[in-house]
C-alpha cells in the first residue's frame, strides 16, 4: 500500500517539474532504477508493486523521442549511455533472476520494445547483441512458464531484425566452448556495481560499444556452433499455448530463409530442426486410424498450418479420425512451407530428412504391407500429400522415395530392383479394383507435378533411344511412294476401318487444314511420316459404327475434348518449358536401334489393362485411359511419337497405344457379332450413364457395354490431343 502511494506522488511530483534535458531525464529514470537495488532488501513484492516499469516505459520512450529529433542513424546520448554503461546486461542479469519477482517479463517486455520502436541498427553494438544473446537462451527454458508470451514476442522480433539484414545472424551462431562471464552472477553482483559511483564515463569493455561490431565472416565461423535462437523457438513450439506454437513456428520459417551458408549449416547439423519436423510428423500419421474412407482423405478441407482451428462440435461432416488428420496434413504443409522458404542448401538437409524419417521409416511399410484394407488407406494417404506437397526439394526427395533414383534405361530384368517402385506400380493392376483406381489416381496426380524425374523414371528413360522404331538398313527399306512405302497399309484402304472413313465420320476443318504445314512438326519430311488429318481421323475412326453410341446423345462431341485439351496442353507445357526437352525427335543415327526394347514396368500395366478394357469395371478403365490421356499430352517428341502417331514402323515384338488399340478393336468386332442388338442396348446405357434413363433391368454384358463406350471417348479424346499438339506445334515453328 505504501509503495502504490509513493507512486502516485513521484508521478505527481514529476508532472509539476519543469521537463529535463532528454539525457538528464534518461539518466534520472535509470537511476530510480538502481536506487531500488541499492535501498530495498524486500525483493519478493512483485514488480507490479513497485515503480520499476513505469521507469523502463519512460526510458524506452525518451530513446524514441530522441532518435525522432535526430539525423536518420545518428546515435543520441540516452541512447550512447545505455551502450556505454551497459544497461542491457544489467537488465539481464536482473531478469535472470527474476528480482522482484515479474522482473524477467519486464526485462524481455524492454528488450521487445527497444529492437522494435528504435529504427537504427543496435544489433552490431557488443554491448546489445551480447545480452541479446544471453537473454535468448533464457526463452524456452520452462514448458508453459508465466514468460512464454514475453519470450516468443521476443524471439520473434529478433528474427524480423535478422530477416531485415541477414548478415547479423553470425553474432547469434554461439561456439558451444563458452566464454567466462566477466560479471559476478546474481542480484547481489548487480546490488554491489550499482551502488560504485558513476563517473559518467563508459567503461573499459564499454569502449567496443561506441562503434559497432563486424560479425565474423561464415569462413572464420566454428562448425561447433550454438544456434541458441532455433534451440528456444524449438522449445516454445512444445508449448501448450497453440498461440505461442504458431508464433515460434513463424519464427523458424524466417530462420531457415536467411541466406547465410553458416546459419544454413548450424541450423540443420547443430539444432534439433530436422527431429522436430520430422518426429511430429511421424507421430501426427502414427496417430491416425489404420482405416479410413478414401474419399474422407480425399475431400477433407484444406487445412493451412498456422489456422488448424478444427470444431468437432459444429462439423456435420464429422468422420472417425478426421481431427487427427487435419493435425497431420496442418504439420505436412507446415513442412512444406518451412523447406520452400528455406536457404537452399538447408532445403535439401531438411527434405532429405523428411524422406528418410518419414517416407522411408513410416511410410513404406505401410505401402508394402499385404493387408488390402492398410494398402488402400496408406495409398489415399499418400495421393493427398502428394496432392499437397509444392516445395521443389520436398517433391525431389518424395519422388526419389518413390521411383528411386535410377536414370538409365529399364529392362524387364530390373523392373524389381527398387521394391517400392515396383509394389506401386504392380498396384495398379491389384486383384481389388478399389487399389487399382487409387494407385491409379496416384500416378495420375504424381505425373501432374513439376518434376522432371517423374517422368523420365516413368517413361523417357525407355523411349530415349527411339528403338521401338524398325531397325532396317536404309538400302533394305521400301522406296517411298507420296510419302508412304509400298508395304504401308492405309487405314482407309483397311477392310476393318473402310466403312469409317465416310464424311461424317471425318474430322472436318478445313480453316485448320488450308492453314497446316504439308507434314507434322514432329516429323521429318522425308521419312514417310503423315499429315494430321490422317492421325486425327485415324483415332476418330477407329471405332467401327456399330459400336459408336455418341452420336445419338448431345454433348458428347469432338468439340469438347478439344477444348480440354487445349487447356491442358498449355497448362503441361507451363510446367515442362524449363526442362531440357528437345522439341524434336532424337536423330536416327543417333539413336541405339540395336538394343531390346522395353516399354518399361509403367507403360507395360497400363497397355497391359488397356488390353483388357472391355473386361473391367467402368470405373477403372476411367482411370486407365485418364492416365494414358495425361502422357499424351506432355510435349515430347518421343511421347508423341510413341502414344499418338499410328502410322510409326514398330520394331518386332513393340507395341505402342495405338496398336493396343487396334487389338481391342478386332476383339471388338468379333464380338459384336455374338451379342444381339447390340446398338440399342448401348445406346441405353450410355444413357443410363449419362443419368438420362433410370436404373431399371439388368442388362447382358454391362462391362462389355461400358468398356465400348470408354473406348469410343478415349479415341475422340486422342484425337482432339493429336490435333492440339499439332496446332500448337505448327503456331511456333518458323
Amino acid at each position: 500500500m505504501f509503495s502504490k502511494f509513493t507512486s502516485i506522488l513521484q508521478h505527481a511530483v514529476e508532472a509539476l517539474a519543469p521537463s529535463l534535458p532528454l539525457q538528464e531525464d534518461f539518466v534520472y529514470h535509470w537511476k530510480a532504477i538502481t536506487h531500488y537495488y541499492i535501498e530495498t532488501s524486500d525483493d519478493k513484492a512483485p514488480v507490479t508493486d513497485t515503480n520499476i516499469p513505469s521507469h523502463l516505459e519512460q526510458m524506452l520512450d525518451i530513446l524514441t523521442q530522441e532518435e525522432s529529433e535526430r539525423e536518420s542513424g545518428e546515435t543520441g546520448p540516452c541512447m550512447e549511455y545505455l551502450l556505454h554503461h551497459k544497461i542491457l546486461e544489467t537488465l539481464f542479469t536482473l531478469g535472470k533472476a527474476d528480482c522482484p519477482p515479474g522482473m524477467k517479463q519486464q526485462v524481455l517486455s524492454f528488450y521487445t520494445k527497444l529492437l522494435g520502436r528504435i529504427h537504427q541498427p543496435l544489433l552490431p553494438h557488443i554491448n546489445v547483441h551480447r545480452p541479446v544473446q544471453k537473454l535468448i537462451r533464457l526463452c524456452g527454458e520452462i514448458l508453459a512458464a508465466p514468460t512464454e508470451n514475453e519470450e516468443i514476442q521476443f524471439l520473434c522480433i529478433v528474427c524480423a531484425k535478422l530477416k531485415q539484414d541477414p548478415y547479423l545472424v553470425n553474432f547469434f551462431l554461439e561456439n558451444k566452448v563458452k566464454r567466462p562471464d566477466p560479471k559476478r552472477p546474481g542480484v547481489e553482483g548487480v546490488r554491489e556495481d550499482l551502488a560504485s559511483p558513476d563517473t559518467g564515463q563508459p567503461q573499459a569493455e564499454g569502449q567496443a560499444a561506441e562503434s559497432p561490431e563486424e560479425p565474423k565472416s561464415a569462413a572464420a565461423q566454428s562448425n561447433n556452433n550454438n544456434y541458441n535462437i532455433v534451440t528456444s523457438l524449438l522449445n516454445l513450439t512444445k508449448s501448450p499455448d497453440g498461440r505461442i506454437v504458431v508464433k515460434a513456428c513463424e519464427g523458424l520459417m524466417l530462420l531457415v530463409s536467411l541466406p547465410e551458408p553458416a546459419a544454413a549449416k548450424c541450423l540443420t547439423e547443430n539444432t534439433e530442426l530436422c527431429e522436430l519436423l520430422t518426429d511430429r510428423l511421424s507421430a501426427f500419421y502414427k496417430a491416425l486410424p489404420m482405416s479410413m474412407d478414401p474419399l474422407d482423405i480425399e475431400t477433407v478441407e484444406s487445412v493451412n498450418w498456422g489456422l488448424d482451428v478444427y470444431n468437432m462440435k459444429d462439423d456435420a461432416a464429422i468422420f472417425t479420425g478426421k481431427r487427427a488428420l487435419i493435425s497431420f496434413l496442418s504439420w505436412l504443409d507446415y513442412c512444406d512451407q518451412l523447406i520452400k522458404e528455406a536457404q537452399k542448401t538447408a532445403a535439401a538437409v531438411l527434405a532429405k530428412a523428411v524422406r528418410e524419417r518419414f517416407f522411408v521409416a513410416v511410410m513404406e511399410p505401410q505401402l508394402m504391407q499385404t493387408s488390402e484394407v492398410g494398402i488402400l488407406t496408406s495409398t489415399a494417404l499418400l495421393n493427398r500429400i502428394i496432392r499437397q506437397v509444392t516445395s521443389e526439394a520436398l517433391l525431389q526427395d518424395m519422388v526419389y522415395f518413390l521411383l528411386g533414383e535410377e536414370k538409365g534405361p529399364e529392362t524387364l530384368a530390373s523392373i524389381a530392383q527398387n521394391p517400392l517402385r515396383h509394389r506401386l506400380i504392380e498396384h495398379c493392376d491389384h486383384l481389388s479394383d478399389e487399389i487399382s483406381i487409387m494407385t491409379l489416381r496416384l500416378f495420375e496426380q504424381l505425373i501432374q507435378k513439376p518434376n522432371q524425374h517423374i517422368l523420365h523414371s516413368l517413361m523417357l528413360r525407355s523411349l530415349e533411344e527411339r528403338n521401338y522404331l524398325e531397325n532396317k538398313p536404309q538400302e533394305e527399306r521400301e522406296p517411298v511412294e507420296n510419302g508412304q512405302p509400298h508395304d504401308f497399309i492405309d487405314l482407309e484402304e483397311d477392310p476393318l476401318f473402310v466403312d469409317d472413313f465416310s464424311p461424317e465420320n471425318r474430322l472436318s476443318s478445313p480453316d485448320w487444314l488450308s492453314n497446316s504445314p504439308t507434314h507434322s512438326p514432329y516429323h521429318a519430311k522425308p521419312d514417310g511420316k503423315t499429315e494430321v488429318h490422317k492421325i486425327v481421323n485415324s483415332f476418330l475412326c477407329l471405332v467401327p459404327d456399330e459400336a459408336k453410341s455418341s452420336s445419338h446423345v448431345e454433348g458428347t462431341g469432338y468439340d469438347t475434348y478439344l477444348r480440354d485439351a487445349h487447356r491442358q496442353f498449355r497448362d503441361y507445357c507451363g510446367i515442362c518449358q524449363r526442362w531440357d526437352w528437345r522439341g524434336t525427335p532424337k536423330a536416327m543415327e543417333k539413336c541405339d536401334l540395336d538394343s531390346p526394347f522395353f516399354e518399361g514396368h509403367f507403360l507395360k500395366v497400363l497397355f497391359d489393362r488397356m488390353g483388357r478394357i472391355l473386361d473391367q469395371p467402368y470405373d477403372v478403365n476411367l482411370h486407365v485411359t485418364s492416365v494414358l490421356s495425361k502422357l499424351s499430352l506432355l510435349p515430347h517428341p518421343h511421347i508423341h511419337e510413341y502414344l499418338l502417331d499410328p502410322y510409326i514402323n514398330l520394331g518386332p515384338g513393340c507395341r505402342s497405344l495405338f496398336s493396343v488399340i487396334v487389338r481391342v478393336v478386332g476383339d471388338l468386332m468379333l464380338r459384336i457379332q455374338r451379342i444381339p442388338d447390340f446398338t440399342p442396348k448401348l445406346l441405353l446405357v450410355r444413357k443410363r450413364l449419362l443419368g438420362l434413363e433410370p436404373e431399371g433391368l439388368n442388362i447382358d454384358h454391362m462391362t462389355l457395354l461400358e468398356g465400348v463406350i470408354v473406348l469410343e471417348e478415349f479415341c475422340k479424346e486422342l484425337a482432339a490431343i493429336a490435333f492440339v499438339k499439332f496446332h500448337a506445334s505448327a503456331s511456333t515453328s518458323p
